[in-house]
C-alpha cells in the first residue's frame, strides 16, 4: 500500500508538471501573439488601400502567373479590394484591444497574480465566441484551430488556477 500511494504521488506531480510546461508554454505562444497583434495594429495604421493594393499585387503576381485560380491569392486581392477606412478602424481597434488583453495577462499570469486566473478564462471565453460567431458567417478553419487552442488554454488556466489555490490554503 505504501507503494502505491508513493507512486499515485509520483504520476500526479508528473501530469501535473507536464500540464503546467503546457501552460506556461501556452502562455508563451498568447504573449508572442499579442505582441504581433499590437505590431500589426501600428502596421495597419499606416497602411492605405492603395499601398495595400501594391503589396499583395507585388506578393501574389508571380503566383497567379502561374495559376490565376490560386485561392489564397485570389482571396488576398479580393481583401485588398474591399479595404475601407471602416474596416481599417476596426482592425486597427480589435488588434489593440486584443493585443493589449493578451499581453497584459500573459504578464500577470507569468507573476501569478491569483486574480488575473479567472479573468484569463473570461476572456479567452468570449474570445472564442466571437471566434465562433465569426465561424457562423463564414467558415474558417483557422478560426476553428484558434478557438480549439484557446479551448485548452482554458483547461490548463483553470488547472494552475485549481493548483495556485490549493497552494495558498
Amino acid at each position: 500500500m505504501f507503494y502505491t500511494n508513493i507512486n499515485n504521488s509520483f504520476l500526479k506531480k508528473k501530469k501535473f508538471s507536464m500540464l503546467h510546461k503546457g501552460f506556461k508554454l501556452g502562455l508563451l505562444i498568447k504573449g508572442t501573439d499579442g505582441l504581433l497583434e499590437l505590431l500589426g495594429s501600428i502596421f495597419l495604421i499606416f497602411l492605405t488601400p492603395i499601398s495595400l493594393n501594391k503589396i499583395v499585387a507585388i506578393l501574389t503576381q508571380h503566383e497567379l502567373s502561374e495559376d490565376p485560380k490560386d485561392y489564397i491569392a485570389n482571396y488576398a486581392i479580393t481583401f485588398a479590394a474591399n479595404f475601407s477606412l471602416n474596416v481599417k478602424v476596426f482592425g486597427v481597434l480589435y488588434l489593440i484591444f486584443h493585443g493589449v488583453v493578451k499581453v497584459f495577462l500573459v504578464v500577470m499570469l507569468w507573476k501569478k497574480k491569483l486574480w488575473a486566473y479567472p479573468i484569463t478564462i473570461f476572456f479567452l471565453m468570449l474570445f472564442i465566441f466571437y471566434q465562433l460567431y465569426r465561424c457562423a458567417i463564414k467558415y474558417s478553419i483557422p478560426l476553428i484551430i484558434l478557438s480549439a487552442f484557446d479551448i485548452i488554454m482554458i483547461i490548463l488556466t483553470l488547472t494552475e488556477y485549481r493548483v495556485m489555490k490549493h497552494n495558498i490554503n
